[in-house]
């Protein structure tokens, strides 16, 4: 139950860290895909972002958090629970790796065929929907409403980075 409450506590941070985790890797992916560079290029730069992404949310975090608790205590405001910045920034950091990875996963899960963005697409989709839906358990609300929140935005994101990727690959 440590766990439950430790999560609850940083549930902010988690769910920025997931839902940047998985549309920014899924962008990455869509991009990729549009400008037909090739499934090694999804890999390469999938991994690349995901982790350097990932470091840099999580360390934004921390410096956010750090800077909010120093406004705190130089304006003498009381903080109900302490927000810890390292642990938020840990947080965010495992949300966006653990979840970020799942658009990556078809393609090394999958033949590589021309399926892996479909697979990759609806893997992605249905962990912003997850993502959106689970965060109720804790904040409450509707969890149909919160995970089509995610798949809304998330599949906004996607599209746009497919349109840039089908546009840079005219050019070429």
């Amino acid at each position: 139950m440590a766990y439950l409450k430790l999560l609850t506590r940083y549930i902010k941070d988690a769910v920025y860290g997931a839902n940047d985790g998985v549309i920014t890797t899924f962008a990455i992916v869509a991009s990729v895909e549009g400008a037909n560079l090739g499934n090694t290029a999804i890999l390469v730069v999938g991994f690349a972002s995901l982790f350097a992404d990932g470091f840099s949310m999580a360390s934004s975090d921390f410096l956010a958090n750090k800077a909010e608790l120093a406004r705190k205590k130089s304006n003498n405001l009381e903080e109900q629970e302490k927000h810890n910045p390292k642990i938020a920034a840990l947080f965010t950091f495992l949300a966006f790796v653990i979840v970020g990875i799942i658009p990556l996963a078809p393609y090394f899960f999958i033949a590589l065929t021309s399926n892996s963005f479909v697979f990759s697409g609806i893997a992605t989709g249905l962990a912003l929907f997850g993502v959106g839906a689970l965060r109720t358990k804790l904040t409450g609300g509707n969890p149909y409403l919160a995970g089509g929140e995610m798949l809304l935005i998330g599949g906004a994101a996607a599209a746009v980075a497919f349109f840039i990727g089908g546009l840079i690959d005219q050019w070429q």
